[in-house]
């Protein structure tokens, strides 16, 4: 199955929900129907969709959004039965099987549980069922959260190889200023790159409801853009939203890098893995890496810290500590001590074993965006 036709379409609380908080029945078969159209045109569409604790504040008689997370677990536990039985009602009275599948950001940071959650959804996609994905929070804490549904939606829409990633929220897209503020405002249509001037377009969360707003929007954006995933937001009110997004009539596009696009490797090196400890490395060396395109070898580390395996994930910093590279080590953090500073040539004397010349080859190493904004 062709990743070019893999359409993620992340909807928001807020959008899915009527003014008291309850999920609208009527707005999900609406959804649905535009989901099902993007079916008969031969692409395959994976749903991110908010709502859970939403519904299950309703079922419960909560009043106010949850404080405390074990609230908000059992809001999601109530809720999240209840949502995916209005999906499974609406797609099944249009011919469509849907999966429920909900991940914690431990099933992104950790490759072996990535590589299965991407099994598993390319499988469903196969067997043309519609995914229906979520965050886990009936057992996510802020340890193992993704955190908001964006993001989680740009992470996803890189699981899946997608060319595309539709983000359905209360807004128009992005505009030159807060349009509630001043009336004047105008939608920006098309983003080519996300720079200083556009992160300080973003605002916060716009309900209370939701967990996201437009800042969370422009991050899912920048991971979008290093995916080589075009990225929409829409107002998911209006009539036919999706396909009306991807033929650019309505909402804000912004545009995949040309500059760097990440296949599925270091997709995940980039966005889906946490640092286990940082590297960190002389003038040289981040020339080399960052102009250069090479690896980083031992000679050019100059300080280690953490605790960490041989292929971890380590963060690598200039001599001023700003984030150069994210990168799979070869070494442990002691062995990584032994030869830092020493040519590769010595790595066999010092550590009585041969080892690979490189302490993160440029095939498992990936620049920073603050990086590439610098470079370019």
């Amino acid at each position: 199955m062709s990743s070019q036709k893999r359409i993620v379409i992340k909807v928001g609380t807020s959008t899915l929900t009527n003014d008291n908080g309850n999920p609208n029945p009527e707005y999900i078969r609406t959804l649905a129907a535009d989901v099902q159209e993007l079916t008969t045109q031969g692409l395959s569409p994976i749903l991110v969709s908010s709502g859970a604790i939403a519904a299950g504040m309703q079922a419960l008689k909560l009043h106010g959004r949850p404080r405390t997370i074990p609230q908000k677990q059992a809001a999601a536990a109530v809720g999240q039965g209840l949502l995916m039985h209005l999906y499974s009602t609406a797609f099944e009275s249009l011919g469509l099987t849907v999966a429920q599948m909900l991940l914690t950001k431990d099933d992104l940071i950790d490759r072996k549980r990535y590589i299965n959650a991407s099994n598993t959804l390319n499988a469903l996609l196969k067997l043309n069922a519609i995914p229906i994905i979520n965050e886990n929070d009936t057992i996510a804490v802020n340890e193992i959260r993704v955190g908001d549904n964006d993001t989680l939606a740009a992470m996803v829409a890189g699981l899946a190889d997608a060319s595309a990633l539709v983000i359905l929220s209360d807004v128009d897209g992005l505009y030159t200023e807060n349009p509630l503020e001043n009336p004047d405002a105008e939608l920006i249509r098309v983003v080519k790159r996300i720079d200083r001037r556009i992160e300080a377009l973003a605002g916060e969360a716009g309900t209370t409801r939701g967990t996201g707003g437009m800042r969370t929007k422009i991050n899912a954006a920048k991971i979008c853009a290093r995916s080589a995933v075009t990225m929409y937001i829409a107002n998911g009110k209006q009539s036919r939203v999706i396909q009306r997004s991807l033929a650019g009539e309505i909402g804000s596009k912004f545009l995949p890098s040309t500059a760097v696009q990440l296949k599925s490797k270091k997709r995940w090196i980039a966005f889906g893995s946490a640092s286990s400890g940082t590297v960190t490395i002389n003038p040289g060396a981040t020339r080399q890496i960052i102009y250069g395109g090479k690896s980083l070898l031992p000679a050019g580390i100059i300080d280690v810290t953490g605790a960490f395996a041989m292929g971890d994930m380590v963060l690598v910093n200039d001599e001023a500590g700003t984030p150069v590279a994210r990168g799979i080590v070869n070494y442990s953090a002691e062995s990584l001590r032994l030869i830092m500073g020493k040519q590769s040539t010595a790595i066999e004397e010092t550590l009585g074993i041969a080892g690979p010349d490189e302490a993160v080859h440029r095939d498992n190493l990936v620049l920073t965006g603050q990086v590439l904004e610098a470079r370019s």
